[in-house]
């Protein structure tokens, strides 16, 4: 083995590992459960995909971009298709839990194996307190719906509460009392009458932290329990879309959708951060690799059928919105309550707001049995701890991984205001499309298997160079006026992407590369380029602290490393 930060971990050592047990650290012999199937990770990927997403983010998507929104939807359905396709080779060569940081180790060695592992932990984890702060929004809507009102500051966090109060008083003193708003008036309200010592209050999002709790002891006893769970929500919560589908149409007026995109093609890639968002969790079932009964065959078909269905809900909810109401009412944070409120149905509005404290709990659970499998197998490579890859001999879990996750996730949503985490959580799930679809070019060349996934070959070598002249040629005024503008730095994230594409259509004409995964990676590196460039600066100090961990504990204890002496 190399002492190079770059050395891989083979195909075959990978699998030769888990079959030794090398899957635990700390027990020997105890593997995790194998309980799911198709429809289990079928199931469990529109559990992942249908929640924030469909029932806040679609609204602020449907303002920008107008009913051309749907379009969006399909293009980026279409660009998590040719990841999903790259997740599902991947999957299917190396059944084994980890995702794409194990699909890294195998392709492109051990630092940008690190460099996603840190990365995934960064998207499930604050992808998931943000998952929690809005199912505290929708609970303390429904019991407000049951008139039981839990006190304000119990229901947000200290600095929202703190900020609220400092707004009510300049606003009052200033005489601008009319531009007082009902949040401003609730956050004051909590900081005033939160209990305290002196000037410190105790204000603090407790059903945030009570979910969290609840999710990680269900994911901490066992696949089987949280499969069943899953399942369940699942079913309902797609009922409810189908039901708000089928009766939206009946209230759609068909001049709402005129114009399709009254703010252009610009306007509709303004939602491009919260469409995708709404697609983030189908990668999170690969995860679940070794709990499968028959994994190179049920997670590809899992992943893949889960995009489909969430694709076809989400056109058709976008389409009801937009149809119902007009595209400028629906800056709101829960559009589907809204519109049916905004008809007259308030009954179904309350319905929507009960299906929506479902779809999120259900996506926080799925989320909440990712991560820790992400921190099991880097310590399993010794990157991390020993402790993260023990597996609960009772309830076959990764149980002290579960745990610190449900701590990582429990505190901060009790505490923290995180209006940007959308933005954050897409960039990192993006970076991790882009380096599986990069990844799957480097794994060598096999024939077809039968009952084994692969994706069909299509040669690059033409078509990738000509759309990049194409490209080249009907973008160049745009894009030379777009580097002529001020702060025209920002406009770096861009510039890597032309500079990436590039590369690909000279790579794609030498070596003859597999064309859907190269329009995965281009397509996932652009929609990166569009969440903006201080989101880029964000994640790449998350990634140099990750960098620090690695060089400081990980290359020093890593088990390639060792074996290299």
């Amino acid at each position: 083995m190399s002492k190079s930060i770059f050395r891989k971990k083979s195909l075959d050592k990978i699998l030769a590992d888990v079959q030794s047990g090398f899957s635990d650290s700390e027990h020997s012999g105890t593997h995790l459960k194998k309980e799911l199937r198709v429809k289990d990770l079928t199931l469990m990927g529109i559990a992942a995909v249908v929640g924030a997403g469909i029932f806040s983010t679609i609204g602020t998507a449907s303002f920008n971009g107008g009913p051309g929104v749907s379009i969006l939807f399909i293009l980026t359905a279409i660009t998590c298709g040719f990841s999903a396709m790259c997740y599902a080779e991947f999957a299917s060569r190396i059944p084994v839990a980890g995702s794409a940081y194990t699909y890294a180790y195998a392709s492109f060695g051990e630092l940008i194996a690190w460099i996603i592992g840190w990365d995934l932990l960064m998207e499930y984890a604050i992808g998931n307190i943000a998952v929690a702060i809005s199912w505290s929004e929708y609970f303390v809507n429904l019991l407000e719906g049951f008139h039981i009102h839990l006190p304000r500051y119990l229901t947000m966090d200290y600095f929202s509460a703190f900020k609220g109060y400092e707004q009510l008083q300049q606003l009052t003193a200033s005489g601008h009392a009319a531009e007082i708003t009902e949040r401003i008036k609730a956050e004051a309200l909590a900081w005033s009458t939160a209990p305290g010592i002196g000037g410190i209050k105790f204000v603090a999002n407790l059903p945030a932290l009570l979910i969290v709790v609840l999710i990680t002891y269900l994911v901490y006893i066992g696949i089987r329990e949280t499969k069943k769970v899953t399942n369940a929500m699942v079913l309902l919560k797609v009922g409810v879309v189908i039901a708000v589908i089928v009766l939206g149409f009946f209230y759609v007026t068909p001049a709402n959708w005129h114009p399709f995109m009254p703010n252009g093609f610009s306007g509709m890639m303004k939602g491009v951060s919260g469409v995708f968002f709404a697609y983030i969790g189908f990668d999170a079932i690969s995860t679940t690799a070794e709990e499968c009964e028959n994994p190179q065959r049920d997670l590809p078909k899992g992943m893949i059928y889960s995009l489909i269905v969430c694709t076809v809900l989400y056109v058709l909810i976008a389409l009801v919105l937009t149809g119902m109401v007009s595209y400028k009412e629906l800056q709101v944070g829960d559009p589907l309550a809204f519109v049916f409120a905004r008809v007259g149905l308030t009954n179904i509005s309350y319905v929507i707001s009960v299906s929506a404290v479902i779809a999120t709990a259900s996506v926080l659970l799925i989320f909440q049995m990712g991560q820790p499998r992400i921190w099991m197998s880097m310590s399993r490579d010794g990157l991390l701890p020993k402790a993260f890859s023990r597996i609960h001999p009772k309830f076959q879990t990764p149980s002290f991984a579960t745990v610190v996750t449900g701590f990582v996730v429990a505190i901060p949503a009790l505490f923290m205001n995180l209006t940007e985490v959308t933005d954050l959580t897409s960039i990192g799930t993006l970076f991790a499309f882009v380096l599986v679809c990069g990844g799957v070019l480097l794994l060598p060349k096999t024939e077809a298997v039968k009952g084994k996934f692969r994706i069909p070959y299509v040669n690059a070598k033409w078509i990738v160079p000509i759309l990049f002249i194409a490209g080249m040629i009907f973008f160049w005024k745009p894009m030379m006026a777009m580097f002529a503008e001020e702060n025209s730095h920002e406009r770096f994230p861009f510039l890597l992407f032309i500079i990436l594409s590039a590369a690909l259509a000279v790579l794609s004409f030498v070596k003859n590369l597999s064309l859907i995964p190269v329009l995965g990676l281009l397509s996932c590196f652009y929609l990166m380029t569009e969440l903006g460039y201080i989101n880029w600066l964000r994640f790449l100090i998350w990634l140099v602290i990750g960098l620090v961990i690695y060089f400081t504990y990980g290359y020093k204890n890593s088990r390639l490393g060792k074996e290299a002496v």
